[in-house]
């Protein structure tokens, strides 16, 4: 038995200290100090760009350098704070037309897998939940830097792009043939937990 036990204070300790077995760095999305945010565009009738954001949003996500296709992040949207600079608009975008933000104060996005590639991009794909309905995104990530701040902490971003229809989430309002798909853009900056 007592042998048993060493062996097993071995392994741990092997796996801790071994190259390629580190455990994954934990981050909590830093939204407190304004340096990620979740923003959306969408075509205006085939000639310009509406661009709007969602103010209320928290997430965390874990990141190995030496296993990055290990990494996951959980994001969790407060729909109600959809925010496209025009009062009215955000009054609408929050009926059932669209966010229906009564019936579904919340959206999230799991992750499911992180491919990352030789040029410093990244594929992260996960299941996206708007509106209670739940479908598959891919979203493009760069990675943007990693390291210390000026308080002592560590800090990693990245930003990512995806773009879905709006049908396939339930929201049917006709805003024209150019204006059937919603581009994400999204920026992450996470504080590591120690």
């Amino acid at each position: 038995m007592m042998m048993r036990k060493r062996l097993t204070a071995l392994s741990l300790a092997a796996a801790l200290t071994l190259p390629g077995l580190a455990m994954a760095e934990d981050y909590v999305i830093d939204t407190e100090g304004g340096h990620a945010f979740i923003q959306f565009r969408i075509p205006h009738l085939g000639y310009s760009w509406l661009y709007g954001r969602f103010n209320d949003f928290s997430g965390r996500f874990s990141y190995d350098e030496d296993t990055p296709s290990e990494a996951n992040i959980e994001v969790t949207i407060k729909t109600a704070s959809v925010d496209s600079n025009h009062a009215e608009r955000d009054k609408h975008l929050r009926d059932k037309d669209f966010l229906d933000v009564s019936q579904y104060p919340e959206a999230t996005f799991k992750s499911t897998s992180f491919t990352p590639k030789d040029d410093g991009t990244a594929v992260l794909k996960g299941d996206l939940t708007l509106r209670g309905i739940t479908k598959p995104v891919t979203i493009a990530v760069t990675e943007i830097g990693a390291g210390q701040d000026s308080w002592g902490g560590y800090r990693r971003g990245f930003q990512g792009t995806t773009r879905f229809a709006l049908k396939d989430f339930g929201i049917e309002r006709n805003l024209g043939p150019a204006s059937r798909d919603v581009e994400m853009i999204l920026s992450i900056e996470g504080i590591r937990q120690d």
